[in-house]
């Protein structure tokens, strides 16, 4: 059956749907021997040859399992597939998996919870859903004033000219020289936490992804890794309802990074 050639690429786990299209954009996918860039075109991994890169995908797409994995990123590695300046990745991390491929992003310097797999269409649900919170642990340098926060929480127009939507911010004990928050955010643009205070001048310090969703773990040592249970990964697919400020799947807070 003939399906759309962004959807098969996903499907094999290479790309998300957007990636997919990317590839297609750049001339990197290939049908029959005839390169295919016009988005929408369709083809059936059952009679044809699709290549991506140069390399024939269809066996990728033929019972194949999927894996979910739920990683504590380390600082100092990169959420990508691949790097040209030869940076760490997050996929160096996990081994005997196959090729995965990361949920959505943490920057660079950032460390936290980040879902790996070969799903692109589940890929592409999580990391586009406007539903799904994702919680941040920060610490800030300095201690911003409730008004501050308040602006923050309300959205702001960022250095680079983004406006951030309303977001969740839950002012945590501090100490004498640095603030700490709980941040939910339902939308992720390049290193938006850091920009938003950046906007207050009160830089961030250390930040770390401690929820995505229901799917969180105290317990996952930095750089370790687990399978996603079954009803985590039901409950990411499912694109459930915003869940309301401050609850918690486990009931208690987490401790601070």
């Amino acid at each position: 059956m003939k399906e759309r050639l962004q959807k098969l690429i996903a499907q094999a786990g290479i790309a998300s749907r957007r990636g997919a299209e990317q590839l297609m954009i750049d001339g990197e996918v290939s049908v029959n021997g005839a390169v295919v860039s016009e988005l929408g075109t369709k083809a059936d991994p059952e009679t044809d040859h699709i290549k991506v890169r140069g390399k024939l995908i269809n066996s990728a797409l033929s019972g194949r399992e999927k894996v979910y994995l739920l990683l504590n990123k380390p600082k100092g590695y990169l959420s990508s597939a691949a790097d040209p300046e030869g940076r760490k990745l997050v996929s160096d991390l996990v081994k005997g998996f196959g090729r995965l491929h990361p949920v959505g992003r943490l920057d660079f310097n950032t460390e936290g919870l980040l879902i790996l797999t070969n799903d692109g269409e589940f890929t592409n649900a999580v990391a586009t859903s406007k539903k799904i919170p994702k919680v941040y642990s920060v610490k800030v340098k300095g201690l911003p004033t409730p008004v501050a926060i308040r602006k923050l929480a309300r959205g702001v127009v960022l250095e680079d000219g983004y406006r951030t939507a309303p977001a969740e911010i839950e002012t945590l004990p501090p100490t004498d020289k640095n603030g700490w928050y709980e941040v939910t955010l339902y939308e992720g643009h390049n290193q938006q936490i850091r920009k938003m205070f950046d906007s207050i001048r009160h830089s961030v310090v250390k930040l770390k992804r401690i929820r995505i969703g229901d799917v969180a773990d105290d317990n996952l040592p930095v750089g370790a890794y687990r399978k996603l249970t079954e009803k985590e990964v039901r409950s990411l697919s499912s694109n459930p309802a915003r869940t309301k400020p401050g609850a918690r799947p486990s009931g208690r807070r987490p401790a601070r990074p």
